[in-house]
This record gives C-alpha cells, structure tokens and sequence, in this order.
C-alpha cells in the first residue's frame, strides 16, 4: 500500500487543477482532484485525505463552508487557497479552522512546501505525553486542556498557540516563530496580534493572568511555557478534542 501523502485538490477551474495534480504528483504526493464543494466533501468522506486543498471562491458552496462542513467531519489539514490577498480574509480563513493559507498566483513549489509543512506540523510527531503547569494540564496526544481536574474549552486557534508553547515545554519560542506556526509567515510581525491571544490563553489558564507563572513573557523576544512535560505511560484512544470550539 503506497505511504505517499494523498492531496485533495479542490478549484472550480479545471486548468489549475490539471497543474496541481501534474506538478504535485511529480513531487512525490499522490493527487485528488475535485471541481466543486459537493465532490470534495464527499472524497474527504471516502478516502480521507492526508491534507486538502480548498479554493475558497467556488460557485454554489464557497470554499469557507465547505471548510465549516470538514470540520464537522474530521481534523483534516487544510490550505486555503484563493486570490484573495487582504488581511481581514485570511485571518477569518485561519481562525474558522484552516491550517495553511496560500495566495494566487502561487510557486508549485512554494505549494509542495507548504503541503510537507503542514503535514509535519499535524502529523502527531508530539510524543504521547502530557504537560504540567501548577493546576494545568496539557494533553498532547488527545488535545485536551484541563485546569483543577476540569476541562477547558479553547478554541482551535488558541489551542494551536497552546500546541506549540507547551510541546517546547521550558524554551523560548521566538515571537515570529509563533505567529509563522499557528497564523502563517505573513503574520511574522504581527506582535499585537499575538498578545490579544496569549492574553485571551492566560485567561483561561492562569490564576492570576495579570502575573503570569505559566505563559511567561520575554520581552521583545518571545513566550514560555513555563512546565515539564510528564510522560505518559499508554494513551487512551483519542476522544473529541476540547480545542475544537469555534472562535
């Protein structure tokens, strides 16, 4: 049985769809293709994608709400892609669930490379373990956020924030870093950005958010997440995650 990532590409223009799948297949991925919403969302049913490729302007069911529908679905990487170029579009693209978010006319290879690191990002490469901080904890592997025993409701966002802070559990993650991770590169220098929603985690988090212990601040450098991660002797079969509400 083949290991090479499958790609669901899916445009209203047949032309780009033809490119993709040439090109993409050339670099090593297997390739889907689909010319509106109805037929991708119901290859994503069947043969469940390793990422998708979504155009957000398509005729009868938009881009976005295909997105909302796959969401209901499964945890499936997706990248936007669009000709749309204006801030306010690509955070609602990120913030309503997409992992990635590309412009076009786009590089075929800046594409592939996008697809490799969105994959490696979502792949679970994170060990099965859980991170403690005081009264909180951060399941990894099941995405779970507890505080005093009781779960946290964060949103997906927030916990892809979360995500990367705790996985690097003791270390400064540079300001940049975080925004190009969780939002994408185009949001490197963003740093208002990022402290609206660290601020909105300690919230949640933090019994005094006002003195952070666990979020820490470097300032003009970066964030800690202040903890050490526990290992986890057998991970229980993943369960719903409580990162998943909507913003």
């Amino acid at each position: 049985m083949s290991t090479e990532p499958l790609v669901l590409a899916v445009d209203d223009e047949a032309g780009i769809l033809r490119l993709m799948k040439l090109e993409l297949t050339a670099q090593g991925f297997r390739v889907m293709t689909a010319s509106n919403g109805e037929e991708g969302l119901r290859i994503v049913e069947e043969r469940r994608p390793d990422v998708v490729l979504l155009d957000v302007v398509m005729p009868e069911i938009t881009g976005l709400e295909v997105m909302r529908r796959i969401r209901e679905r499964t945890n499936t990487p997706i990248i936007l892609v669009t000709a749309k170029d204006k801030d306010a579009d690509k955070v609602r693209g990120l913030e309503l669930g997409a992992d990635d978010y590309i412009v076009k006319p786009f590089s075929l290879e800046e594409l592939g490379a996008r697809i490799r690191a969105v994959l490696r990002r979502t792949s679970g490469q994170d060990s099965e373990r859980v991170v403690r901080a005081g009264e909180v904890e951060i399941d990894l592997t099941r995405r779970l956020v507890k505080r005093n025993g009781e779960l946290v409701s964060v949103t997906r966002t927030e916990w892809l924030l979360l995500q990367h802070l705790a996985s690097n559990a003791g270390k400064v993650i540079l300001n940049a870093e975080l925004l190009s991770k969780v939002w994408g590169p185009e949001y490197r220098d963003d740093l208002q950005y990022l402290r609206v929603w660290v601020s909105r985690l300690r919230h949640k988090l933090e019994p005094e958010p006002g003195n952070p212990q666990i979020i820490k601040t470097l300032q003009g450098i970066g964030y800690m997440f202040d903890a050490e991660p526990v290992a986890r002797q057998a991970a229980p079969a993943a369960a719903p995650a409580a990162a998943t509400a909507p913003d």
